[in-house]
């Protein structure tokens, strides 16, 4: 073979080694500053304002709005539905963090069990019953997920830490990407900025971080991709002040009852 000839064939095979997959379709981010609404503690009709709308997965979007399909990515769901705490114990136990008893350890708080994603081979069985979730909220057309619960490694007494809550949670974000959806990162600010650069999370979504003083690591991460919700009035007026203008601010009540309900509330920043 004549050496150009060579030289061509070696070009050639060194692009078809060096080719990546194919890529997912794009996923859609949420408009940046737009109104949003968080709807996870029961449904109602958004403002016609409100751009964003983030609802359970079990619960249907709304048309013409971008919408986020809620997930416990790392603990039972409180729903008696597939995800609930006697859902994983009936059928997959193995699967929940378990006490020296063997009764599965539980979020006080919340009342939710904690998924084991100690090892690899936990982690995959997990994701793939997760599979069906991420999917059921791409055909359900929901443009993004949240998902819940990475600071579990805090509640699981040692059975994890935040480096396995990193490998499953990228797993999922390439799951999730390949199907087309974009993923939040919900709260986790002890991640910093490996959220966005290694497990390849799109925005943020946060609570109370203005009350708990950690808003930063979010707004380094993300920028004006950062979706912020606080529970008391005073944290809510001292973010407007301080970001006003700059990215989505809401108040709600802490159980994000729905419109109508003797506790509901919403706020939103005054314009600038």
């Amino acid at each position: 073979m004549k050496p150009v000839a060579v030289a061509a064939a070696l070009l050639l095979l060194v692009a078809s080694c060096s080719t990546s997959e194919p890529e997912g379709p794009p996923v859609e981010l949420p408009p940046v500053g737009g109104k949003f609404d968080y709807q996870i503690g029961g449904v109602y009709q958004p403002d016609a304002r409100v751009k964003i709308v983030v609802r359970d997965r079990g619960k249907l979007p709304v048309g013409d709005r971008y919408n986020v399909c809620y997930l416990n990515a790392l603990q039972t769901q409180p729903d008696p539905m597939d995800g609930s705490l006697s859902w994983w114990k009936q059928n997959h136990g193995d699967l929940l963090v378990k006490k020296p008893d063997g009764e599965p350890v539980i979020d006080p708080e919340w009342d939710e069990g904690i998924l084991d994603i100690s090892t690899a081979d936990k982690r995959k069985k997990i994701l793939e019953i997760q599979k069906k979730w991420i999917e059921g909220c791409k055909t359900s057309r929901y443009q993004a997920i949240e998902a819940d619960n990475l600071d579990s490694h805090m509640r699981a007494g040692g059975a994890f830490d935040i480096n396995a809550t990193k490998e499953f949670m990228k797993a999922f974000v390439k799951h999730a990407h390949g199907k087309g959806l974009a993923v939040a990162q919900k709260n986790g600010g002890e991640l910093g900025d490996s959220g966005k650069k290694y497990i390849g999370f799109d925005f943020a979504i946060t609570e109370d971080c203005q009350a708990n003083d950690e808003c930063k690591p979010y707004a380094e991460a993300f920028g004006d991709n950062h979706f912020q919700i606080e529970y008391t009035e005073e944290a809510f007026q001292k973010s407007c002040a301080d970001r006003g203008g700059k990215g989505s601010i809401i108040r709600r009540d802490r159980n994000v009852v729905p419109y109508g309900h003797s506790d509901y509330v919403y706020e939103v920043c005054p314009a600038s």
